[in-house]
């Protein structure tokens, strides 16, 4: 007996989650958390194996979503010096399977999944935290994360202005001219992390720093912040009175109490306790916990990335692809 599988590439998985189709992308990725939260999926907190250096590990995140038939697992390898080799420093795969037989499904590339589920899921704590005229961002990190949130911010609400920075100019200057011509936004660089967010409604840290990025008198009231790198334990990237004086979302409680550096430090260095955090994104979108209770709140949505995210937007991608026999159909040997 022999059982077919489809491959999808990178460019084959872009092909079928466009840009066009992002506004859908953030509403999948809302009711997938709103899912997680009410318990109508099932996922483990991931295990992250180290490899070699510190920082750099070997990821492992499956789940299971009911609700759309989707079973599936992340494996994803982090290596932070493939930067300097030329390489990017997230390398995986998604594979997803039946969940009646257990028969493999498809396999694809897991490196744009990545990219835009990150954003999408941002773009959801965007429209339940911010205020509703934000439209000032700041962005500090340059990589494909911080071009990914440009990208999906823009889709979901208009955007003024965008000020990036990064210690790599370089970077720096290639955002710059790369995303205000693909988006006709105007995009600036900043001088330094100060400069990108000061007078900033919207900011969004995508570093993989051990030390804060960001102070607290640098982040006017009223500002809704993403955090989406330094999801290791001893990582950073917010100044901890500022992760003190915000109202703080996660996506995962429980992964946010082992996995998230600014917020395990936080705990044990006694800036705030684990009430501090006052829900999961997914009850903020389901509207059981408000993600706002006043304009001037500085709001915060730490985010760790989980698997569901990853199978329910790998799902829809090889729905997509089987409907345009897009990639390659490959057989397992009975």
């Amino acid at each position: 007996m022999s059982l077919m599988f489809r491959f999808l590439t990178e460019q084959e998985v872009r092909q079928v989650l466009p840009a066009s189709e992002f506004p859908a992308l953030v509403d999948l990725m809302a009711d997938t958390l709103a899912d997680f939260s009410a318990n109508r999926a099932t996922q483990p907190v991931r295990t992250a194996l180290p490899v070699g250096p510190p920082g750099q590990y070997l990821g492992v995140m499956p789940a299971l979503l009911p609700g759309v038939g989707a079973l599936g697992a992340k494996l994803v390898s982090v290596v932070p010096s493939n930067v300097q080799r030329g390489l990017s420093s997230h390398i995986g795969i998604i594979v997803l399977f039946d969940p009646e037989t257990g028969a493999l499904r498809a396999v694809m590339d897991a490196r744009y999944i990545t990219e835009v589920r990150t954003a999408a899921v941002s773009a959801v704590s965007v429209r339940h935290m911010a205020r509703p005229n934000a439209t000032r961002l700041g962005l500090i990190g340059a990589g494909v994360q911080a071009r990914s949130h440009v990208e999906v911010f823009a889709a979901i609400r208009p955007l003024s202005r965008v000020r990036v920075w990064s210690p790599d100019t370089t970077e720096v200057d290639a955002f710059v001219r790369d995303v205000s011509r693909r988006l006709a936004l105007d995009v600036r660089a900043a001088g330094s992390a100060e400069e990108a967010v000061r007078d900033a409604d919207l900011v969004v840290l995508a570093t993989s720093s051990d030390q804060a990025v960001v102070r607290s008198e640098w982040i006017a009231d009223g500002t809704h912040v993403v955090s989406v790198g330094a999801c290791r334990p001893h990582q950073r990237e917010m100044d901890p009175r500022l992760v003190a004086r915000s109202r703080l979302v996660v996506d995962s409680l429980a992964a946010a109490v082992v996995e998230s550096g600014d917020i395990v430090m936080g705990i044990a260095e006694g800036w705030f306790g684990r009430e501090h955090l006052v829900g999961e994104l997914g009850a903020v979108a389901a509207g059981l916990v408000p993600g706002r209770t006043a304009t001037g709140e500085v709001t915060i949505f730490k985010s760790l990335g989980l698997a569901v995210e990853d199978v329910a937007a790998a799902d829809l991608a090889a729905r997509r692809a089987d409907a345009e026999r897009l990639g390659l159909e490959l057989t397992l040997e009975g």
